[in-house]
């Protein structure tokens, strides 16, 4: 399973497709390039997964239960519009219509590594999160951090 480095600028053509940078595909295992996920992600975002690690969260999600109201509006807002895609002979990976408008992407965008996975911005979206919540980083990393101790203690 890859974990993902990196932030790349990409440009969609006006069919919604972008080049998966050399930098990313460089970093997926053996056998791991064929086919990805997207799907909404949080902040309006889109999330892209391997079909590997889309596979292992889904069938996390499907056992959750349904009787509850929380869990079946999670699941709607997860998991529909999710669009499997292969990168073309070109290396470019579309992205669907109703996607590229719930989070906003015109034509330039940021495609940035989140370990497991990678996130795709509309641009001046992106830029904007970063500077609006870098004030905060610190704190939020103290906050985090507590969830699994001091992960720069032993460097």
């Amino acid at each position: 399973m890859a974990n993902f480095l990196g932030e790349y600028e990409v440009a969609l053509d006006a069919k919604g497709r972008f080049l998966l940078p050399s930098g990313f595909r460089k970093q997926l295992a053996e056998g791991e390039g064929g086919k990805f996920v997207i799907n909404r992600g949080f902040e309006n975002c889109l999330t892209i997964y391997t079909v590997d690690v889309w596979n292992s969260i889904s069938e996390k999600i499907n056992k959750l239960n349904d009787f509850k109201p929380a869990v079946r509006e999670f699941k709607r807002l997860f998991l529909n519009g999710a669009n499997m895609v292969e990168p073309d002979s070109a290396d470019r990976l579309l992205v669907a219509k109703p996607l590229m408008d719930f989070a906003g992407i015109k034509k330039d965008a940021v495609l940035s590594a989140q370990g497991n996975k990678l996130e795709l911005w509309d641009k001046d979206t992106y830029y904007n999160y970063l500077r609006q919540h870098a004030g905060g980083f610190s704190k939020l990393a103290e906050e985090v951090a507590n969830d699994f101790g001091n992960p720069f203690e032993n460097i």
